[in-house]
């Protein structure tokens, strides 16, 4: 049984699904897949999320398919009315708009407040020493690193003044992510945990697929 993720990058693809995996395998009976599907960008995940999610879902191998869970970053979208400017209400009309799009009970929006890279300063400990010492004391609570400088802005501000070289998000993002902890990330980052505990109920045997 496997999971499949619609990501819109290169970090979420390679690693995400270990990532993921390292939270949800010890606490069922059984490992699961995750198998992700990029898209070049939030556009092509909005136009392009309901005809795959059918092909996949309705396909040969629906049957080994727990669900589709569709990742998107908060910042950088542009598909939300202008009057929806606060965190949680662009959340939520997100996550309505694109599973009414899709239209299916196996597929799932979620979001990254305001980016993955929210859950890496969970632990400031896997940063490099300068860079950690220089983060601002908000990213104790890491989803509250908002859309005036998001996670990955803020690295891409603090690589080069602080170690003369830049923030890679393919490179240093998977070594990040191959060092975080996710039993942190899930108690500092509430809507991670949503998708995880989504994730979980529905990995559980006998859980409606």
């Amino acid at each position: 049984m496997r999971f499949i993720l619609f990501v819109e990058g290169y970090i979420e693809n390679k690693s995400l699904p270990q990532f993921l995996k390292r939270w949800l395998d010890p606490r069922i009976n059984e490992p699961v897949g995750i198998r992700t599907i990029r898209f070049e960008g939030w556009p092509e995940l909005l136009k392009d999320a309901p005809l795959k999610a059918k092909m996949h879902l309705n396909g040969p191998d629906q049957k080994d398919i727990i669900a589709i869970i569709s990742l998107l970053d908060l910042y950088g979208p542009t598909f939300y009315p202008n009057h929806i400017e606060n965190c949680d209400d662009r959340y939520e009309w997100g996550k309505k708009y694109i599973e009414d799009k899709v239209n299916h009970p196996r597929f799932f929006q979620f979001f990254a407040v305001h980016e993955v890279e929210a859950w890496l300063l969970s632990q400031p400990d896997i940063f490099p020493e300068k860079v950690k010492n220089a983060f601002p004391p908000k990213i104790q609570t890491p989803e509250l690193v908002n859309f005036h400088e998001p996670p990955a802005k803020l690295l891409g501000r603090l690589y080069p003044l602080h170690l003369k070289r830049s923030y890679k998000k393919v490179v240093n993002g998977k070594e990040l992510f191959d060092k975080l902890d996710p039993n942190i990330a899930y108690h500092k980052c509430p809507r991670l945990k949503e998708l995880l505990d989504k994730m979980l109920e529905l990995a559980q045997p006998g859980a409606a697929h």
